[in-house]
């Protein structure tokens, strides 16, 4: 394909690459990359976090070169690279942080500004994939997100509260956040919490934002609700299949709920291992929270005027050649 050896006529351009859970964008993102030079930066919270494998559906990794422990640290440093390739293609972000340590979208920012830089240094397209779409926006929008520190008096009050409890506490502050926290992730109800509490300000609101700017082309892939509901479903018996439960149990013996195994399906089997709910359940309310992800997802896709929906690989390459012919 010739654009491989495209001239940029962009100033530093920045290709998104979102869409709903289990829409395919892992795969179509190698796809592309690889047809226009591009880098891939992973956006998504979850798979920074190593040994966090199959319940987060991270790429294949037919080449994997860890950093090591003190990764995140020398990335913010200096910028540096993530030493990993996928199907020849650079990847970033992903396996930087124990799931104990913090991630949120501050770091993420921060991480990816830089990463970016170096991406263009090399004379590559930044590609950032992934479904956290709040995440995203705060790097293309320019988010200004103030940094409320760790609160470990008002966390400890906060936890012995029920997911419920906080869930309810947090929409009466900032009825935004329905869309974008989930209900069901304590570690992440407390944070938005502890944000809205200290700054006085709605959590999805910790942010000016800007217009899009005109090097950034932001795809999103469409799929009919009833096809996506499908791919997930099968989704997550393809990673029972392939060994997630034996993952969640080595990490049940190292981690505990109040680190990244709040994240669905981990926080499921969790459950099923102590005893709480059987297997049969616990595979059946992973499926229906990723639905329910998906249709936030959704949502906050839909309200954005901005996104570019493509349904299949062609219409993507189209659509980035046009970009650059403008």
């Amino acid at each position: 394909m010739k654009d491989k050896n495209l001239e940029l006529k962009k100033e530093l351009p920045i290709i998104v690459l979102t869409g709903p859970t289990a829409s395919g964008k892992t795969s179509l993102s190698l796809a592309l990359a690889s047809g226009f030079r591009g880098e891939i930066i992973c956006a998504d919270s979850m798979t920074v976090y190593k040994s966090m494998n199959i319940g987060t559906d991270k790429p294949t990794l037919l080449c994997h070169s860890e950093l090591d422990s003190e990764s995140m640290q020398k990335e913010l440093n200096s910028g540096s690279e993530s030493g990993m390739t996928i199907q020849g293609i650079p990847h970033h972000l992903i396996d930087i942080l124990n799931p104990d340590e913090e991630f949120n979208v501050a770091i993420f920012k921060e991480l990816t500004e830089k990463i970016i830089k170096e991406i263009h240094s090399r004379g590559n397209i930044p590609f950032l994939v992934g479904g956290s779409t709040m995440y995203i926006d705060a790097l293309v929008y320019g988010y200004n997100i103030p940094h409320a520190k760790p609160n470990p008096g008002l966390r400890k009050k906060l936890e012995k509260k029920s997911n419920g409890e906080l869930f309810r506490q947090l929409i009466e502050l900032d009825p935004d956040a329905e869309w974008t926290v989930d209900k069901n992730n304590k570690r992440r109800l407390i944070r938005a919490l502890e944000v809205c509490i200290q700054t006085g300000k709605p959590f999805t609101q910790q942010k000016t934002k800007r217009a899009l700017p005109q090097n950034v082309l932001y795809l999103a892939i469409k799929r009919d609700r009833e096809e996506l509901y499908k791919r997930i479903n099968k989704r997550v018996d393809e990673m029972m299949a392939e060994g997630f439960l034996e993952e969640v149990k080595k990490l049940h013996k190292k981690y505990d709920l109040n680190t990244a195994m709040q994240a669905t399906g981990y926080r499921q089997l969790v459950q099923y291992l102590e005893g709480e709910i059987s297997l049969e359940e616990a595979v059946e309310k992973t499926k229906q929270s990723h639905r329910n992800y998906a249709k936030r997802q959704l949502t906050w896709l839909n309200r954005n005027k901005d996104v570019i929906w493509i349904r299949e690989k062609k219409e993507a390459e189209g659509k980035i050649s046009d970009f650059f012919k403008r």
